[in-house]
């Protein structure tokens, strides 16, 4: 009997030395991991957002907007033309009336 204690005690002091390498091991791969995660968020990352391209409608809706507008300044600047040509004609007419009424006098 004591021949099977001697085995049973050799067993037991067996599996808690086991034990205490799994347990051992198992705190190696939890610290790896803790390390792992923690060297992560120190790595170089880019911290910017990069935009992406602007999709076709963007475009077309902005050559648009740029044709419109152009049309519109074109337009404005005839007009003011169109006034200064008026504006002429006019002082030309009113010289001319004030020539005649000082003649006759």
């Amino acid at each position: 009997m004591s021949d099977a204690l001697a085995k049973a005690e050799a067993a037991v002091t067996e599996a808690s030395v086991n034990t205490a390498a799994v347990q051992v091991a198992l705190a190696a791969v939890e610290l790896a991991k803790t390390a792992q995660a923690q060297a992560a968020p120190q790595q170089h990352t880019c911290q910017h957002h990069q935009r992406q391209g602007r999709s076709t409608g963007e475009w077309l809706g902005i050559g648009c907007a740029v044709c419109v507008g152009g049309v519109g300044i074109a337009i404005g600047f005839i007009a003011i033309a169109i006034g200064g040509i008026s504006v002429a004609i006019l002082a030309l007419v009113l010289r001319s009336l004030w020539r005649d009424i000082q003649k006759t006098r």
